[in-house]
Formats: C-alpha cells, structure tokens, sequence
C-alpha cells in the first residue's frame, strides 16, 4: 500500500533524508554544516568530514542496520513442506561506510547474517555468515554517473528486480551500471550477474549461470524498460535447458490529491530449450486516502494477472518469469509467488498514532491457465497442474502493526493465515497456513 503523503512541512534544520533498503541513495551532504550535525545524535556518524584529499573535499557517511526477525508457521505449504511446522529467528546485521572524494565515491556494506532453528536446516538465504553484500566504486562525470562493483538493485515497485529485502539475506548483483540523466528522466543502463550466497563466511560468488541487462527510465509518472535476462540451467514444466527472455514494460503511477494508482504491463519473449517463449503481465492498484476521517484510513484494492502455461504441442513457454521480485511478493505470507495467477487484493491502512500503524488485507487467488501448476517467489514449482481442472488457489487474510518507537527502532507484528481453495485440495495436503511474524529493526 502506497504511504499517505502529508502536506509539505517546512524544512527543519536538521531533517534526515529518507532512509532506503539500499542505503546508497541516501544523500547526506547537506550535513556539512557542523551546527546541523548537532541537531541529531547520529548527525556526527553521517557526515565525518575527512578535509582535503587529493585536491579534493572529502568525508564520510556510516550506518547501520540490526535486524531480528522471528517467524513462526504451522502447515506450511498446507502442510506439504519438509517442515510445515517451523519457527526460527533471522539475525542480520548491514553496516555501511559510504566514501566521497570529489566526484569519485566508493561504498561498502558487509553482512553479517545468521539464523536459529531453521527446519529441516538453514539455506543460504536464512545465513551466509559475513560477507561483502555491496561494495562498488562510482564517477560522477555530470549527466552520467558510472558505478562497476556489487549493489543491490530496486527497480520501480520491485516486480522484475528487487533487493529480496524481507528474507535474511538480500539480493545483489556484481557487475556495470551507469546511470543518466535525459532531461525529465533517470536512465539506469544494467550489466549485471546475480551474486549467489553461501553458506559459511567470505564465500558468495557471481552466479556463472544467470545474467541481467537492460535499461530502465524513471519518469515523472512513467517508467519504460527494456531486462534482458539468461540462465543457462533454467527448468520449467519438467524440462531443463537454457532461457533468453526479453521483457519490454510501462508502468504508470501517480497521485492525484487523495487518489494514488500504480499500473504495471510487461511482456516477454525469447527462448526456452528448444521453444519459444511468449508470457506476460499486467499489475494493476488504485487507492484512496481520507485524511480527514479518524485513523486516517487508506483504502486500496490491487488486481494481478500473470500469464502461465497452456500446454502446447510446439514446446511455447506461457509461463512468465518474474527474474528477481521482491521478497515479500503479496505480504508477510507468501506462499505462491507471481507465476500462472490472478489475484484480487483489497487492503487499509490506519494511522492509530503519530508512531503507530496498522493495516488489513485480503487476497484471493485462482490460476491463470488449468495446464500450469503454482510456483513460489523464486519460481520453483511448488503444486503441478495434475489432472485438476480447479482454477481458485486460495484465499489469505492479514493483519499488521507498525511502532516506529524511535526515529531508528521500529517493532512490527504480522499474523496471517492462506486457507486452500479447490486446486490444492484436488494436488494434495491442504491444510490452512498460519503465520505470526515478529520483528525489530533498528536502522541510522
């Protein structure tokens, strides 16, 4: 759900930017006051400055992220995981040094991520121990900016390329990206590999398999991209064998005083084994604030399709391939992920204090084609089609709540629970999935 957006504030002395998943887009400069950087007690921690280096002014920015996040599920994947009952806890910690030197600028964030009682046993994304999780150098040369090293990408709302943010441990990718400015719009031009972590310290690598390219240009409005993606050991519908996909996509968004709407189309084509691909989606949510009544509700109803496959005799893929989405795809509890569906998606939001937030939601799900089965956010088939001719997946409903105790402590809770529709009763275990997630994430 889009945030409400108040009224333009005058600016106060001191006022942090907005802090970001990525961290790297934060601009601290304006704290080379010194006066400014005693408004705020982590003032001195974002702006050091180191004096002249090179013939150049030079200073330092550092943060921190320390995160702990607990999740507990009963009959997950309704009951048909290898531990459908689990509860564990996610520990990371991100802290970041961000260097300028004139125009040049080098960034580095370590990861420090662990995990307790994962069943049956940790994956790499529940811990990789301590690793680089960003670390690039960048130019600025004016209009262009030219980055080359590891960093997290979030790309518009994070439907294609997303920084896997909700999990322990996020997404990042090695490799160029040089970002423009066209008048009105930022491009961004991509040559990237995603990075493949580990288990165990200091051993994430560039996946040897998987590769991203493209470009993306954010508008005031609109946004149009061009991701060109391969992986040379892709497997879909039972079949293994290299996949080229192109995507081509628009994405109109916008607020207009209480309404707000975001509209997403993409479609992709390539090749698949020995087939051809031809898949696509369209994303669609459309809201309203009223600021005026108590809680300041915030209403949204979101519509998704996604194309699957529908069998054909000539090896065509219909299933589309959301590459790198985002961790958390339609909540706290996301069991299937954004391939071969629909969905309807109402939600509120509730301001209950300056501090406190709270928000319902509701989803519904049915299969776009009856020949594909249901796959997870990574895109691992999870239920196939099987004889069933059932097309509603399931029904979800969710509840969070939001403390921003401080201006860096926010505590959260999420209770969910995804009761099986037709399809999975027809594929299977069909037990209602329950979730309570707990978290405190202290950020500056």
């Amino acid at each position: 759900m889009l945030p409400h957006v108040a009224l333009a504030a005058p600016k106060e002395a001191w006022e942090a930017p907005t802090l970001t998943i990525t961290r790297y887009d934060e601009d601290w400069s304006d704290l080379e006051s010194a006066e400014k950087r005693d408004h705020h007690w982590t003032g001195p921690f974002k702006y050091i400055p180191l004096g002249q280096i090179g013939g150049n002014d030079a200073w330092l920015s550092t943060g921190v992220e320390l995160r702990a996040r607990n999740e507990n599920y009963e009959n997950n994947l309704w009951a048909s995981a290898e531990a459908p009952n689990d509860s564990y806890v996610w520990l990371r910690a991100l802290p970041y040094a961000d260097l300028h030197v004139g125009k040049l600028r080098a960034f580095a964030q370590p990861i420090l991520a662990t995990s307790v009682s994962v069943a049956p046993s940790p994956g790499p994304i529940d811990g990789t121990g301590v690793d680089l999780l960003q670390g690039f150098v960048e130019a600025d040369l004016g209009p262009v900016a030219l980055r080359a090293g590891r960093q997290m990408l979030s790309l518009g709302t994070e439907r294609l390329v997303g920084t896997r943010y909700g999990p322990n441990v996020p997404l990042a990718f090695d490799g160029l990206r040089a970002n423009l400015t066209v008048g009105a719009a930022n491009v961004s031009l991509l040559a990237m590999r995603p990075v493949q972590p580990a288990k165990g310290s200091f051993n994430d690598r560039t996946s040897s398999q998987k590769a991203l390219w493209g470009a993306y240009a954010a508008m005031p409005e609109v946004d149009l991209y061009y991701l060109g993606y391969r992986n040379d050991a892709a497997r879909w519908l039972g079949r293994e064998g290299g996949e080229t996909r192109h995507t081509l996509g628009a994405r109109w968004h916008a607020k207009r005083g209480d309404w707000h709407w975001n509209v997403e189309g993409a479609y992709q084509f390539g090749h698949f084994a020995d087939g051809k691909i031809s898949a696509w989606t369209l994303g669609t949510e459309f809201g309203r604030a009223f600021p005026d009544l108590p809680l300041s509700p915030d209403l949204t109803l979101r519509a998704n399709v996604v194309s699957g496959d529908h069998g054909s005799a000539n090896n065509r893929i219909g299933t589309f391939n959301a590459l790198f989405p985002k961790g958390k795809y339609f909540g706290e509890l996301s069991p299937v992920g954004p391939y071969n569906i629909m969905n309807l998606h109402p939600a509120i939001g509730l301001q209950l204090a300056p501090t406190v937030s709270a928000g319902v939601a509701a989803a519904a799900y049915w299969r776009q084609s009856l020949e594909d089965g249901i796959y997870d956010i990574p895109g691992n088939l999870i239920r196939a089609a099987g004889n069933s001719r059932a097309r509603f997946i399931g029904k979800e409903v969710e509840a969070t709540f939001a403390w921003q105790a401080t201006a860096e402590l926010e505590l959260s809770l999420s209770v969910s629970a995804f009761a099986p529709g037709a399809f999975i009763r027809e594929t299977g275990s069909a037990r209602t999935i329950r979730m309570i997630g707990c978290e405190s994430n202290f950020r500056f």
